[in-house]
């Protein structure tokens, strides 16, 4: 889920000499169910998503939309071996999947509303039997299992990832999640370990404003991990006062820039550590 969402470069399938990506999974939207006023599940499944890997916490999938007919355009291999387009790439964007159930062979994906963005539109009209096509999944972020003491913020962009994340800790952690959203209306139940507090704040003043704030405020100890994922700006303030003025060690810090306040295809790779 992305607000907006984050990447639509164009990438020919692999680093020369590198390993080929495979193609796309093409999939059929199952389900739809609102989750809040601004945000819906998506359910996709397929024959495609037998094999596919258990996503890790935060982990990322890359979404292939269809064209204005319902069509998704399939890559061919190339004379290299690469990926090629020959129907042209179709409008990709990246998104943190919340569950993969392999039992089921579903794929639930969380897509917030922002606006006008293609995947949102998409995303708005959705009903069973859409089509599109997944990459991924990818990322390398894992927990460190002898991390007792856990700070994790993010706003809408960020729910499924920390969700993922929470469903990944130990029961016996103790911290604090810190969410931001537009209003009451936009909070989720999410699956906090009994030790950790869960906080919303309404956002007021610029994307990311209240998350900084709290992190600011908070008691951080030398081994608290912390996790932040947010508008690019915010995110490299909280940065910035994490590593430079409480003075945490760089393992212990994970800041992902997730979108950008005017910015409509924001990279994907963005680790706010600029």
């Amino acid at each position: 889920m992305s607000l907006p969402p984050n990447s639509d470069r164009p990438r020919r399938g692999g680093r020369p000499g590198g390993p080929r990506r495979p193609p796309p999974r093409q999939v059929e939207v199952v389900d739809v169910r609102p989750l809040t006023p601004r945000t819906v599940a998506v359910v996709f499944a397929g024959e495609s998503l037998a094999g596919f890997a258990e996503p890790a916490p935060t982990a990322h999938i890359k979404l292939f939309l269809p064209d204005s007919e319902g069509n998704v355009a399939r890559p061919v291999a190339g004379p290299d071996g690469r990926l090629e387009w020959p129907d042209g790439r179709p409008t990709m964007r990246t998104y943190t999947p919340r569950r993969f159930d392999a039992g089921a062979g579903t794929l639930e994906v969380w897509f917030v509303l922002h606006g006008d963005g293609p995947a949102a539109r998409w995303a708005a009209r959705a009903e069973p039997g859409c089509r599109a096509a997944i990459g991924g999944p990818g990322g390398r972020f894992s927990v460190d299992p002898a991390a007792a003491s856990w700070w994790i913020g993010g706003d809408e962009s960020a729910l499924p990832a920390i969700a993922t994340l929470l469903e990944a800790l130990p029961d016996d952690v103790t911290g604090q999640v810190h969410l931001e959203a537009e209003g009451a209306e936009d909070r989720i139940g999410l699956p906090a370990p009994a030790g950790v507090e869960v906080t919303w704040h309404d956002r007021a003043g610029e994307p990311g404003a209240a998350l900084v704030d709290a992190l600011r405020r908070a008691g951080l100890g030398d081994d608290t991990h912390v996790w932040i994922a947010c508008e690019a700006s915010a995110v490299r303030t909280a940065r910035s006062y994490l590593l430079d003025d409480r003075m945490l060690p760089r393992p212990q810090v994970t800041t992902r820039g997730y979108w950008r306040v005017g910015e409509a295809d924001h990279p994907d790779h963005d680790f706010g550590e600029d």
